[in-house]
């Protein structure tokens, strides 16, 4: 702890995994951008990551769960902002009490790899159809070779780009 009692997070290598996390440091882990998570905390008021002295954001480890879920719903499974907020809101009225996470257990899930019970078919009622974009057609092996290739090649770039205006380093 400081001297004003906040809580002074470092970058140890036998950190706890509680330890708090600067948003740099969970934007590299997410290969993400600041710009990004910060883009998200508007989005979604469930994010409230501990703001110190200067505005500096901490992540708690449960914020940086809930991130990688939000990543996931968008980059993976497709869904859209509007329907990551319709989950999160679903998910935080279920709240963690059993009785009401019975109720609400036709909700859908913020977890899709966990597998989603069955809902009850209901007569006269046209089954409702999640707010997801299309998936992603799959590319041919030559575009996905090609791609690959343009990737390595940009990658290569941005490094020799680096070395160049790295300071110290001027010819």
């Amino acid at each position: 702890m400081g001297e004003t009692g906040d809580i002074a997070p470092t970058r140890l290598a036998n950190e706890p995994a509680s330890a708090y996390r600067t948003i740099g440091e969970v934007a590299e882990e997410l290969d993400l951008t600041a710009q990004v998570l910060r883009f998200w905390e508007s989005k979604f008021p469930q994010l409230q990551p501990l703001k110190r002295s200067g505005g500096r954001r901490y992540y708690r480890p449960e914020d940086v769960v809930l991130l990688r879920r939000i990543r996931e719903c968008l980059y993976q499974e497709g869904y859209t902002i509007r329907a990551v907020q319709k989950l999160l809101n679903a998910a935080n009225e279920a709240g963690e009490d059993e009785t009401v996470a019975q109720g609400a257990a036709d909700a859908p899930t913020l977890f899709p790899l966990d597998p989603v019970p069955e809902p009850a078919p209901v007569a006269d009622e046209a089954p409702a159809k999640p707010a997801r974009r299309k998936p992603a057609r799959r590319l041919s092996p030559e575009v996905e070779a090609a791609l690959a290739e343009i990737r390595r090649e940009l990658i290569e770039a941005r490094d020799l780009l680096g070395e160049l205006t790295r300071p110290g380093k001027r010819s």
